[in-house]
């Protein structure tokens, strides 16, 4: 079962999913590429002895089979990017995601007209009026709001969405042993429990830790046709999930 593989390789905190397509894409099968040697990935052009080094010595310590048991008994679904239905448009981005861990109705939501909302965590309220009025608007069509359930701008986006009976999807910078902020513990459930889904591309142990949000951001960005800045300041994550957008050729 190849899926295991797939999950013990996303269990260690060491590596990303860069490394991890990286040997996927040299071996061409994924459970060949966690079961390397270290003279095999020697071979592999540009790829560090030290980084090689470091992943074998963390790969002898996973148990695949208790990982993989991990999620399951947590009740998380997950897609790996050998899944046909492993989102479209997020596989096509430069780094896509090597596994999506979610919970909730993923499928219910349309995944071609998604729509990315990014801004500040300290959001003035006339950016959170503005917003209200946007998603209103959006009310009665089969649109789907993408954006990252952190406090501010990410809060109301998800809430108008909900309030307006549009569908969701929260994409978060932890594994699900975590709800951040604590303070949208009860926004999570809502979403998970019928107004779209909460996904990530962590293993559920992963903690969010301050780099994993702007990873984050390209999954926010690369689910989506295009990107709203609700608002942001110069040196913001909303404006580097802007540049993403762009870079990812969306609008």
């Amino acid at each position: 079962m190849k899926n295991k593989y797939w999950i013990a390789f996303s269990s260690i905190e060491q590596i990303d999913s860069r490394f991890i397509l990286r040997l996927y894409n040299y071996f061409g099968d994924i459970e060949k590429a966690f079961n390397c040697s270290l003279n095999e990935l020697k071979n592999i052009d540009g790829l560090s002895v030290k980084k090689a080094e470091n992943f074998i010595k963390y790969r002898d310590k996973v148990d695949i089979d208790r990982t993989f048991t991990e999620v399951e008994t947590r009740g998380i679904n997950f897609l790996t990017l050998e899944d046909e239905n492993y989102p479209r448009m997020l596989k096509n981005i430069e780094n896509p995601p090597a596994v999506l861990y979610y919970k909730g109705k993923l499928f219910e939501c349309n995944l071609d007209k998604t729509l990315a909302v990014v801004g500040s965590r300290k959001a003035s309220m006339h950016a959170k009026d503005n917003l209200k009025k946007i998603i209103r608007d959006l009310s009665g069509t089969d649109i789907c709001i993408v954006s990252g359930l952190a406090s501010g701008i990410d809060t109301v986006a998800h809430t108008a969405s909900i309030e307006n009976n549009i569908k969701t999807i929260g994409v978060i910078a932890s594994g699900f042993d975590f709800t951040y902020p604590a303070s949208n513990k009860t926004l999570y459930h809502n979403i998970e429990n019928g107004y779209g889904a909460v996904l990530s591309e962590y293993y559920p142990t992963f903690e969010p830790v301050k780099f994993r949000f702007p990873q984050r951001n390209r999954i926010v960005s690369g689910l989506s046709y295009g990107t709203l800045v609700a608002e942001a300041s110069l040196k913001s994550g909303a404006l580097i999930t802007a540049n993403l957008t762009l870079e990812q050729g969306r609008e």
